[in-house]
């Protein structure tokens, strides 16, 4: 296995944001080629930690990219920059992600058609982002032909989706400032913005979350639904907020544990399975 951090260039200018003194980084968790394991074309997951876009949180970085990486997933994870910097500054990182990753497909042992951005909280929404305006004219004002940053499917965790009522309102506050406008606010309000062309979504969460309520995931659920986005969710009873692994690997304490929601990331890779079925 190998861990190597690459700087991303990301081209702010054209979408008319100043970019200076950002300095996005993706780290790749991937396993490195032998004769004796051969070419696997492997699926790649670019995972977004959470921190209310304020930091992005350790325990939802490299701990989450090492454990898919040891179910053949090539793992990367994206450190984008936070407070106060104003969308869609790190939707475009994400994006550069994606490009990097596929363009480089070779190098990682990646099919580039199984690339899928996976986000925590805060880090869900940046991943729904991506997912909802991959092929709309912000990105587009980036990267005029929008499939080289597509992902092929998404992994949300308890994430923020909502602007206004039942959202997280410091993330809002830091993606669109304090006292936005109504068009801002329904912009960053994602269950606005699913389309057909939104990918395949596995989605969890606890209905007890008090910082994130649940009503989130219930929004882009219904959202995903009504515009027939193939999608599996799963809404735990009990667990709050910001769980990541929900086991020891990443608890702050015990209130991080919790067997039953633990359970996601198996459900997870089976989702993983089902979405690319033919092994290479």
């Amino acid at each position: 296995m190998s861990i190597t951090t690459y700087p991303l260039n990301v081209a702010y200018e054209k979408a008319g944001l100043p970019g200076k003194d950002l300095n996005p980084t993706l780290t790749a968790v991937t396993l490195d080629f032998t004769e004796e394991i051969g070419i696997k074309k492997r699926t790649a997951l670019i995972i977004c930690p959470g921190g209310g876009y304020d930091y992005c949180s350790a325990r939802e970085a490299e701990p989450v990219a090492m454990r898919f990486a040891g179910y053949s997933v090539q793992s990367f994870v994206l450190r984008y920059s936070c407070v106060k910097k104003p969308f869609p500054t790190a939707m475009l990182e994400l994006a550069a992600a994606v490009a990097f990753v596929r363009e480089n497909a070779e190098k990682f042992d990646i099919n580039p058609d199984r690339i899928l951005i996976a986000g925590f909280s805060a880090g869900g929404h940046l991943a729904a982002s991506l997912g909802v305006f991959w092929n709309s004219d912000i990105i587009r004002a980036v990267y005029p032909d929008t499939a080289v940053c597509r992902p092929n499917g998404m992994i949300l965790s308890y994430p923020v989706i909502k602007s206004g009522a039942f959202s997280h309102e410091g993330s809002i506050a830091n993606l669109i400032g304090d006292t936005p406008s109504q068009e801002k606010m329904d912009l960053v309000s994602l269950e606005k913005q699913v389309s057909a062309d939104t990918p395949p979504t596995f989605l969890w969460h606890c209905a007890d979350d008090g910082c994130v309520p649940v009503q989130n995931a219930l929004v882009m659920m219904e959202a995903l639904s009504a515009h027939q986005v193939s999608y599996e969710a799963h809404i735990f009873p009990f667990g709050g907020h910001g769980l990541s692994f929900a086991d020891e690997t990443t608890a702050m304490g015990p209130w991080n544990i919790n067997a039953d929601a633990a359970g996601w990331f198996a459900m997870a890779i089976r989702w993983i399975e089902r979405l690319f079925p033919k092994a290479e």
